[in-house]
């Protein structure tokens, strides 16, 4: 029987350290050193949250850049990929479709980069390509009237470049590429 007591009192213990204490101290630490990162990564306009630096969100208008495709649909409460097999005849079937709308929409466009017509894996990866980005340029400057000058270089403002100059590949975050341009543009 002092066994049990004994392992009832380690229990209550441990759940008070690892269920109360710890994930206070953690968040404590988050908000004081990381606040931004730990409510978010919200982006704000005027005041009013607009999104958020870490999930993509779809954008249509023309004048626009658009980010990868959501097979979630941007729900960031159904986060998936498409599941569908590279192999397959359906996914063929649809990356064509893809590519077909990609060059209606910009004609100028000759070497498509992947990450334009595949769908994230997580659904809402909220960053294209440098080369993604700006093979939307030529599309945009029409309908905008900028000039593709101007937009390659906004292109290459908001180009992240490798964590730590080593790990993923040079980014662009769709929606804060798009929150800029809204400054310029009227939609």
């Amino acid at each position: 029987m002092k066994s049990v007591f004994i392992a009832i009192r380690v229990s209550i213990v441990f759940m008070i350290v690892c269920g109360l204490i710890y994930p206070l101290a953690t968040t404590g630490v988050a908000q004081l050193l990381f606040s931004k990162q730990a409510n978010g990564s919200l982006i704000e306009s005027g005041g009013t949250v607009i999104g958020s630096e870490l999930l993509a969100q779809g954008f249509e208008s023309p004048k626009l850049f658009h980010p990868r495709a959501s097979a979630a649909n941007y729900d960031p409460t159904a986060s998936s990929g498409s599941n569908m097999a590279v192999a397959s005849s359906d996914y063929a079937a649809a990356m064509a479709e893809k590519i077909d709308a990609l060059k209606k929409e910009n004609p100028a466009l000759t070497d498509i980069p992947a990450d334009v017509v595949t769908v994230s894996g997580s659904g809402f990866d909220p960053d294209l390509s440098p080369e993604g980005a700006k093979a939307q340029v030529p599309r945009i400057s029409k309908e905008t009237g900028i000039a593709e000058r101007s937009l390659n270089d906004l292109v290459d403002r908001f180009t992240k470049t490798r964590q730590l100059g080593l790990f993923g590949e040079p980014r662009v975050n769709v929606t804060e590429l798009n929150m800029e341009l809204l400054k310029q543009v009227k939609l």
